[in-house]
């Protein structure tokens, strides 16, 4: 569902999550070019660069505190010796907070809080 389905949506939030939905194309496309090639060393250069770029995004066009929110997003230990795994799993801590704020701003008349 895009902002514009949404009469209530204001310009902000729209914008919003519209640059969240953008993110998340981006960190699929990462991942699915990592998989391809099957470089986990260069694809998390590459996830980090993309990650400081989206809190920069975010901070932009949501809020501070939801950038400061994803910044701060720590990948877990791993226990496995599966680089891909590791890559995937690492993939998945930055998808579904951008997940569960596009759903945020998608339910929400106004972004800033």
């Amino acid at each position: 569902m895009s902002g514009r389905d949404r009469p209530d949506m204001s310009p902000d939030a729209e914008t919003g999550l519209s640059i969240v939905l953008r993110q998340l194309e981006e960190l699929d496309a990462l991942a699915k070019q990592t998989l391809q090639d099957l470089n986990t060393v260069a694809g998390t250069e590459r996830l980090l660069k993309w990650k400081a770029r989206t809190a920069a995004l975010i901070s932009d066009a949501v809020g501070q505190q939801q950038a400061s929110a994803f910044a701060g997003i720590q990948p877990g230990p791993s226990f496995t010796n599966d680089l891909v795994e590791e890559f995937t799993d690492l993939v998945d801590c930055y998808r579904i907070p951008l997940q569960t704020l596009a759903k945020q701003l998608s339910q929400s008349p106004s972004s800033r809080s």
